[in-house]
């Protein structure tokens, strides 16, 4: 896990981070022919808009790890925060929580996030990244809450104007949802920002003396 600590320092020192997409149906073939495509840190999935299957997590990510990338997960919903720990264990290195909207969110998902003292997450990675190397248990944790990349997902107006209160310690970026937020904006008489640049403009300015980077893609898979 050792080079992905360099991962998490490279997000804080602002240089851009490539992500590819993907199924966690794809075969083997099919993600080494994705990952060609360019040179890629993260390959991301989604389970809030797609077929989620735990089994198929767990493959996903052990195939992923062979070929020398780490996987980002997008959970099903803000509300599943508190699973997060559950979903690290079978081998995700990054997480995406989508539509955060208040604090209470942020800090439920750093505790289930990582281990104390920093957050509150339950031993036991089965299938947890790089855990074949480090089975010590404050070892792997140490190591664990160095590295992991803990991602929000900004969607709505008020989220965009409260982002500077939801960059809490322990938060690494934040990516944007277009569509959502578009829906957002629209449902104002007087929108506070007109487009989607504009938000990310508004909240790269707001991140401006903290750790947390701003993805400058629309969506979890992209360029941040």
């Amino acid at each position: 896990m050792s080079e992905q600590r360099s991962l998490k320092q490279r997000i804080h020192n602002g240089e851009i981070i490539q992500i590819a997409g993907a199924s966690m149906n794809v075969s083997k073939t099919q993600l080494e022919d994705i990952l060609s495509k360019d040179t890629y840190d993260l390959v991301g999935v989604d389970s809030q808009h797609s077929a989620f299957n735990e089994e198929k997590l767990v493959t996903f990510c052990a195939m992923a790890e062979e070929l020398g990338v780490p996987v980002q997960l997008r959970i099903k919903h803000t509300r599943q925060a508190y699973l997060i720990g559950n979903y690290l264990d079978l081998g995700p290195l990054a997480i995406v929580v989508p539509q955060v909207e208040d604090e209470a969110t942020v800090l439920e998902a750093i505790d289930a996030f990582y281990y104390p003292q920093i957050g509150k997450r339950s031993w036991g990675p089965s299938a947890g990244y790089g855990i074949k190397a480090h089975r010590d248990r404050r070892e792997y944790a140490e190591l664990w809450n160095q590295n992991g990349i803990l991602c929000l997902q900004l969607e709505s107006g008020n989220a965009v104007t409260n982002a500077r209160k939801l960059a809490k310690p322990g938060v690494d970026m934040f990516v944007f949802g277009a569509n959502d937020l578009n829906f957002s904006l629209e449902s104002y008489p007087h929108p506070p920002f007109k487009t989607v640049d504009d938000c990310i403009r508004h909240v790269v300015t707001q991140m401006e003396g903290t750790q947390v980077k701003v993805g400058v893609g629309n969506s979890p898979s992209g360029r941040l």
